[in-house]
């Protein structure tokens, strides 16, 4: 039996493609092999490298995980795909060893190409890396109705075109592109069939989708049919720009039912003059009352935050403002991201760069800022009666269950393994000196 590895970096979009390509590859008669070096006399046949590259470290990690994928499986054929491979495709080429580079156009092409790979094809490496900017049609992957996940993903959008003056995923992904709302509806019908009780609604510009259809439609018509069909347990939405978390969005989560009370926002910058030189196009002001709008409809959402430290211009006063925001609102956790240099975009030619060991500093703070949010966000939840999906068998060194709330705060309970995978009533009792939360069943 053939076997294949799959090494998957960057966001929920890449692992949700990945997830679909080693399904596929299974129905189709493949084994999945660990992804370490090759034992027991174990001979993969294909390695695929699903890559990132939305920060020079990704980048630099990608083509580690290329080379370390050559020297543990030195009989397998390579693959290198994702957003690496559509940037940086001839500096794939220099790396020795590698069969295969397929860009985002073809990603979902690789099941077939290597069921249908035969020994003694032309000389490597293949690239197969067309413009992704002339891609339009959403690339439908089959949805991953069974893995190791308790909440899987489903990719309903593609692309961005935003082309913030940082970002290279424009380049990577190309135009926003969305899988219809038909097909949207019956995936997740399969999945509840499957027998998951939440969906992550995942894409590359989220709040896009739905306006590139024919008829064109929304983010917020889309929750609104499955809000209204009962379709699954519970709906996550992924990350969503400012500008696209309406309020509509906002008063449909706060009805009861499926969607989840948990918003992931990118901010960036709590300064205005470097959110203007970023090309985001709204102001601190607004992500202010943004937030404090979903606090007051939704007062126990669970709102996460992105903040970009260190972009050229960042003085200390920019960067107090950003500081100074995010203290002041009342946000659940943050994702602190580096200022990274991309090739291609505006801001790699910006002036005025701000020294590593400051950025380094910054970033430091900010994510003691929301490790204390996090906190103070957790202990409010103390005596509370909530939903909890549990997403893991009891841990074999603590005994305790793991499971997550609507409003995505992991919680720890005592109960037995056949709990996975159900959504049970906890009441939440404790933090421990971890700041871990704790909660006990209600019976």
């Amino acid at each position: 039996m053939k076997k294949f590895i799959i090494k998957t970096l960057g966001c929920k979009v890449n692992q949700y493609e990945s997830e679909a390509i080693a399904q596929y590859l299974k129905e189709s008669g493949l084994m999945e092999s660990n992804s370490g070096p090759a034992i027991n006399g174990e001979d993969t046949k294909f390695y695929i490298v699903n890559t990132c590259a939305v920060t020079q470290k990704a980048s630099m990690q990608s083509r580690q995980a290329v080379r370390q994928a050559i020297r543990s499986n030195p009989n397998a054929r390579i693959i290198v795909t994702g957003c690496y491979a559509q940037t940086e495709p001839d500096e794939i080429k220099k790396i020795k060893g590698v069969h295969y580079i397929i860009g985002h156009s073809d990603k979902h092409k690789i099941p077939e190409m290597i069921i249908s790979e035969k020994e003694k094809d032309p000389p490597y490496p293949k690239t197969i890396c067309r413009d992704i900017c002339n891609e339009h049609n959403f690339k439908q992957v089959p949805v991953i109705t069974y893995g190791n996940r308790t909440r899987p993903f489903l990719k309903i959008q593609d692309g961005c075109n935003s082309f913030c003056t940082y970002c290279i995923v424009p380049y990577a992904r190309g135009r926003s592109r969305s899988m219809p709302s038909e097909s949207v509806l019956v995936n997740i019908k399969k999945l509840k069939e499957a027998g998951y009780h939440e969906v992550v609604l995942s894409g590359i510009h989220l709040g896009c989708y739905g306006l590139d259809l024919s008829p064109e439609t929304s983010l917020f018509l889309l929750l609104s049919r499955i809000h209204e069909s009962q379709a699954i347990n519970r709906i996550r939405l992924s990350s969503i720009e400012p500008l696209e978390l309406t309020e509509d969005i906002i008063k449909l989560v706060a009805k009861p039912g499926s969607v989840c009370h948990h918003f992931h926002i990118p901010l960036q910058s709590g300064d205005d003059l470097i959110l203007k030189r970023m090309h985001r196009p709204y102001t601190s002001s607004f992500f202010r009352k943004l937030v404090r709008t979903i606090h007051e409809l939704i007062p126990d959402a669970g709102i996460g935050v992105d903040t970009l430290i260190g972009f050229p211009g960042e003085t200390d006063e920019a960067f107090g403002n950003t500081y100074s925001l995010i203290a002041e609102l009342p946000v659940s956790y943050l994702h602190v991201f580096p200022f990274s240099h991309r090739q291609k975009t505006p801001a790699s030619q910006y002036p005025d760069k701000v020294p590593s060991s400051i950025i380094k500093a910054r970033c430091q703070e900010m994510r003691e800022l929301g490790n204390l949010k996090k906190i103070e966000f957790y202990r409010k939840m103390i005596d509370r009666k909530v939903e909890v999906l549990i997403e893991e068998k009891s841990n074999y060194s603590t005994g305790f269950l793991k499971g997550i709330t609507s409003n995505y705060v992991p919680v720890f309970v005592s109960g037995k393994d056949n709990l996975k995978n159900t959504i049970v009533n906890v009441r939440i009792e404790k933090l421990n000196n971890n700041n871990s939360v704790f909660g006990t069943i209600c019976r």
